[in-house]
């Protein structure tokens, strides 16, 4: 019995039209990857990522390759502002706030929604907005569209630079703030500043072999079914 493949049943359900012979078709996604540049605004020298992400991901799934490549902790909501080549107007897509009030913007379900209904042609880039009280804003943008290489797993990091900031660290000032009380082991701050951001922490330091992807499933049962 043949049976829809989830990349192929959300194409279909969300009414793309079917055309296995030109880029675009579930065909041709089915074996390609998403190439996304992710860059974290307002910090010189820049911290970015470059990944890899299965053509079938929805913008939930892409949030979460997004977290484990820059090393996000994923505590605190998010969403992303984009709007795709021929749209209309700008949405919002993350985790709604369920008890929003009429004025504020909707948020659309991320993981009702695939990355190629809005990221539907490259150069096209989105803000993702991390953490509301520090809002940490990436620029995401889509590079372009690779084979699948046999033998890796996806999603895949790539390249990058520089750590993240520690996650509460209070937003670009206290990033700053951070940073300079590191840089002077004199400082009176010093020890519980290192302590609290963790003896392996270096702004410098990133290796890409050092990134672990979560199943992003998995990452959402825990987040909305386990509490």
């Amino acid at each position: 019995m043949y049976m829809k493949s989830r990349f192929e049943k959300n194409f279909t359900d969300q009414g793309y039209l079917m055309n296995y012979e030109k880029p675009g078709s579930i065909a041709y996604l089915n074996n390609h990857v998403f190439q996304f540049r992710v860059e974290l605004q307002e910090i010189s020298p820049l911290i970015w990522r470059r990944i890899h992400v299965p053509s079938d991901y929805n913008f939930w799934d892409l949030h979460v390759a997004i977290q484990d490549s820059m090393g996000w902790l994923d505590y605190h909501l998010h969403h992303f502002e984009i709007r795709g080549k021929g749209k209309r107007k700008k949405v919002q897509i993350g985790i709604p706030d369920f008890d929003r009030m009429d004025e504020l913007e909707e948020v659309y379900p991320g993981w009702e929604i695939l990355i190629l209904a809005y990221f539907n042609d490259l150069g096209v880039e989105a803000k993702y907005i991390y953490d509301y009280g520090d809002f940490w804003q990436h620029t995401v943008k889509l590079e372009g569209y690779m084979y699948k290489e046999k033998g890796i797993k996806y999603p895949l990091c790539i390249d990058g630079e520089r750590a993240c900031p520690p996650e509460d660290c209070g937003g670009i000032m206290g990033y700053n703030n951070v940073i300079e009380t590191l840089s002077d082991p004199k400082n009176t701050d010093y020890e519980d500043m290192k302590n609290w951001a963790g003896e392996n922490w270096n702004p410098e330091r990133f290796n890409t072999n050092d990134v672990k992807f979560d199943n992003p499933y998995k990452r959402w049962k825990t987040a909305f079914l386990e509490r």
